[in-house]
């Protein structure tokens, strides 16, 4: 599908003896420079929003989030020194990783607010979670290239749904529905991309409806609840927003009411009562795009969401000028992912997607979230730049 026919792959040796030079030269600059805009937009929007959070330390939030952008460089830079075909040839090793994490989280993990999400590493922690997305898309896309030509045949693609489940499952039950969505969007993505059936896809979207249909629907009734009490009463408050204004459903109202307040070109850091006096729950984490329409406004909304969609925009283009299906795929799943991210994040602000957690990439207080997030972008400029020069090569 994305490699032409009759031409055969360039060796997979002699890609990773690619001088890493010409790889430097051939990055998306593009790309690089709308993600360094994110990261400083990102950084600025936090300074506001977090302004008052920390008596008598305005930068408390900034300062931290700038130290992630840091690390986060530093794994983008690592990301795109080494080959994808590492990751290829290695794809059980980097799901063993990737399994390793979610369970870890489950032995060291303290509980906040209910769930096991978090490491505690003295001054720093992370959420296992979301490094392990990228490591995720990566062993998936290992496993269907390597039984590529048993595509079509439904054990390869109902071993690559156990393989693919079980991260899953250990996410949702930290309790971590957002992020266990995320999983499922990168999964659907990397199907798509190396071209699993259409049957098949079908299938798979089937048995998902139903799965959903059972855990918010047959299960309850039956008297097995699956999800948690705020996870469903999240869930029924999206289908019935005026059920419970001062309860279930008060973050969403209160959200609404800070996007609309910003009109145009927004209240100013000092008059958005939403965000400074606290009104609006989670400001700087689950409804941080809320806060910022309430500060910067219309204007300031849409270069955010324009910046996300240049980088989307890029990151598709990775897709078509990979140096091989591998890279394709693992393209495909983390710009899915990450969109998919987006349109969650800024929709359930605005009352359009239920209320999951899910964070908006490089704008979100989250450590994790920004270093995973740089990860993925050094991996997609890895990509680009190795099949851009393999195809120079071929030539």
């Amino acid at each position: 599908m994305i490699v032409e026919a009759g031409r055969q792959p360039f060796p997979a040796r002699a890609r990773d003896r690619v001088d890493l030079a010409a790889v430097v030269r051939r990055l998306d600059l593009v790309l690089l420079v709308a993600v360094a805009a994110l990261v400083a937009y990102g950084l600025w929007a936090v300074s506001g929003i977090t302004r008052f959070d920390v008596p008598g330390d305005p930068d408390y939030y900034v300062l931290r989030q700038s130290i992630a952008a840091a690390l986060g460089c530093v794994g983008l830079v690592f990301a795109v020194a080494i080959p994808p075909d590492v990751y290829r040839r290695h794809w059980r090793v980097v799901y063993g990783v990737a399994i390793g994490l979610m369970v870890v989280v489950f032995v060291f993990a303290e509980t906040v607010r209910g769930s096991k999400r978090w490491i505690d590493l003295g001054p720093i922690q992370f959420q296992p979670s979301e490094f392990g997305k990228v490591l995720f898309v990566l062993a998936i896309a290992g496993f269907l290239l390597e039984r590529h030509r048993q595509l079509g045949r439904i054990r390869t693609i109902g071993s690559a749904l156990g393989l693919g489940a079980a991260p899953m499952v250990l996410v949702f039950l930290q309790p971590d529905l957002g992020t266990a969505m995320v999983y499922v969007a990168a999964f659907a993505a990397v199907l798509f991309v190396a071209g699993v059936r259409w049957l098949h896809i079908g299938v798979l979207g089937g048995l998902a409806v139903t799965l959903v249909v059972s855990v918010l629907w047959l299960l309850p009734s039956a008297g097995i609840e699956v999800l948690k009490p705020y996870q469903m009463q999240r869930v029924t408050g999206f289908a019935n927003p005026d059920s419970d204004p001062s309860g279930a459903t008060y973050n969403v109202k209160q959200s609404i009411t800070a996007v609309g307040a910003g009109g145009l070109d927004g209240r100013g850091v000092s008059e958005a009562s939403q965000t400074r006096l606290d009104y609006l729950p989670e400001h700087a984490t689950d409804f941080v795009f809320a806060s910022f329409a309430e500060q910067r406004g219309f204007f300031g909304a849409a270069i955010l969401l324009l910046l996300y969609l240049l980088v989307v925009w890029r990151g598709l283009r990775v897709i078509t000028v990979a140096g091989d299906l591998y890279g394709a795929v693992v393209a495909g799943g983390i710009v899915f992912a990450f969109l998919f991210q987006v349109f969650v994040n800024v929709g359930m602000t605005m009352g359009i997607a239920p209320v999951t957690g899910i964070p908006l990439p490089f704008v979100t207080v989250g450590g994790s979230s920004m270093a995973a997030n740089l990860i993925a972008v050094g991996l997609l400029q890895g990509i680009h730049a190795r099949g851009r020069t393999v195809d120079l090569l071929r030539r």
